[in-house]
């Protein structure tokens, strides 16, 4: 059964259809606070699971995947019918070394760089909610 929220009229997404639309799409952004300011950044990602996984080289993303708070958001929107989905994983950003290699050998071919250059680093965001709605698009 649809869950409508009455005040905005989105579509409630629950837990397994935001995991299916995450699935479905290799491209996001995550969403750090860097020196006080919020920063939103694109990537390409895999999932582990409900666990968003994407590699990086040097700089904003992986000094923030030291365990700091994180947001992920992938959406799809058809400008034609008005109608869309977004789906927002919230947790911590980690960085996945080689402390852990199993871990890191499963996961470092789920996501890989478009862009060339050092992008060795795998960074996971492992999430503490997960939450999606979806606009119907206008009513005939």
């Amino acid at each position: 059964m649809k869950m409508i929220d009455n005040r905005s009229g989105f579509e409630v997404l629950d837990r397994r259809e935001c995991l299916r639309l995450l699935a479905g799409e290799d491209v996001g952004r995550v969403g750090v606070v860097e020196a006080g300011s919020p920063l939103v950044l694109p990537v390409n990602f895999g999932m582990d699971g409900d666990i968003i996984v994407f590699r990086t080289g040097p700089g904003t993303k992986l000094s923030e995947a030291r365990g700091h708070p994180a947001c992920f958001e992938v959406d799809h929107f058809d400008r034609e019918s008005k109608a869309g989905w977004s789906v927002v994983v919230r947790g911590r950003m980690e960085e996945v070394t080689e402390h852990s290699p199993a871990l890191l050998a499963r996961l470092a071919h789920l996501a890989e760089p478009w862009l060339e250059g050092d992008r060795t680093h795998v960074v996971r965001i492992v999430p503490s909610s997960i939450t999606g709605r979806r606009v119907p698009g206008p009513r005939p």
